[in-house]
């Protein structure tokens, strides 16, 4: 697991974390420029099949009658298919084959690929789902009809067994599949730190990672700790509708893009995750924004411990308004057995971090803390 600081920016005092494998360098640019620490923890990485040959016997099929459809689920599935048959020397007659066929793109990434490699598609839905997909199939007189399906990591084994009802021969084209990750260690300690609220938002670009996400924290016992942080404090953030499913239909909250875009889903989440926590104060002569885990001052940003912000955060709902250390200690360190020398302990740290601003914690002797509203 790495993490990974850059500058002051929107999403300072923020951490989040990142699941993509492919992609991952570029998605951890897009936030650490805009200030956020990110973590960075593939949940599952793409798989080239060990050999070609699943693939090139599924490409061999597709060429031997006329094609109807052709399904493209994934761009990056699509190229790589249409790069393995160029190194056979089938790329020639593969497109020609899709282009007397309809073509059916799920979303704009297959919908890219297939224009680039010289095709138009016939069919894509609004939704980026599967299921319209299938629909639309459905709705057309399908016996004798023959459709290759271009899978995208997990077999689409009910896809193609409701084409085959309706006598439709189906050529399903494995071009890859998903694998755990590298490091399994790094998912169980994202799903660790999203449990203790230390990470802000998780980012998801795939519908697997979701699961794979889910069945490690299940897997660790800590499947509703997980999902009670994710219906409250922690913010998922997926690429699109499609990715986001095992979250909706467990009644997670969740939020996407517009367009299924990398860049997108990192513009939403800057717009809404700082409304989220963000409080601006006037504090003796002094404008300072509470976001996150940081205190912002001017141009200066001080991280603070998920502890020290929370803390801080209970101090700054009233400001100047006394918080005893049993009041402070029960809204900061619910359940955790700690006893108010952990609250003392706390603010000595708070105030040492801030530095020239710790003076804005003062202590009213005999009675606990509060921040200096004059």
């Amino acid at each position: 697991m790495r993490t990974t600081t850059e500058h002051q920016g929107p999403l300072t005092g923020f951490t989040i974390g990142v699941t993509a494998a492919r992609r991952r360098d570029e998605m951890v640019a897009l936030l650490s420029r805009r200030g956020a620490r990110v973590v960075e923890a593939p949940a599952l990485r793409i798989m080239p099949l060990e050999d070609d040959i699943a693939l090139r016997r599924a490409t061999e099929a597709c060429l031997t009658a006329p094609l109807d459809y052709v399904v493209a689920t994934t761009g990056v599935g699509w190229r790589g298919w249409m790069s393995a048959a160029d190194g056979w020397g089938r790329g020639a007659a593969l497109a020609e084959a899709c282009r007397s066929a309809v073509v059916l793109t799920r979303g704009p990434k297959a919908t890219g690929a297939v224009r680039a490699s010289g095709l138009d598609e016939g069919f894509s839905p609004g939704s980026e789902a599967t299921d319209e997909l299938l629909t639309w199939l459905l709705a057309r007189p399908l016996a004798g009809r023959r459709i290759a399906v271009q899978e995208h990591g997990v077999p689409l084994d009910a896809f193609a067994a409701a084409l085959r009802e309706r006598g439709a021969e189906v050529i399903s084209v494995p071009v890859y599949h998903w694998a755990p990750p590298e490091d399994p260690a790094a998912l169980l300690k994202l799903v660790e730190q999203t449990v203790r609220r230390e990470v802000h938002a998780l980012t998801f670009t795939s519908a697997p990672a979701i699961t794979a996400f889910l069945e490690t924290a299940a897997a660790a016992g800590l499947l509703p700790a997980t999902l009670d942080a994710l219906r409250g404090d922690v913010l998922p953030v997926c690429v699109g509708p499609v990715c986001a499913r095992p979250f909706t239909e467990v009644g997670l909250p969740v939020i996407w893009p517009e367009r299924g875009r990398l860049g997108a889903l990192v513009r939403t989440l800057t717009e809404v995750l700082p409304t989220r926590s963000r409080r601006q104060l006037t504090l003796s002569g002094r404008v300072l924004v509470l976001q996150g885990n940081a205190l912002l001052v001017d141009a200066e940003s001080y991280w603070l411990s998920p502890k020290g912000a929370s803390l801080l955060r209970a101090l700054a709902e009233q400001p100047g308004r006394v918080l005893s250390r049993a009041e402070l200690l029960r809204r900061v360190w619910a359940d955790s057995g700690a006893d108010e020398h952990a609250v003392e302990a706390a603010v000595a740290r708070l105030r040492a971090v801030l530095g020239p601003h710790g003076d804005l914690i003062r202590t009213v002797p005999k009675r606990g803390y509060r921040l200096a509203a004059g």
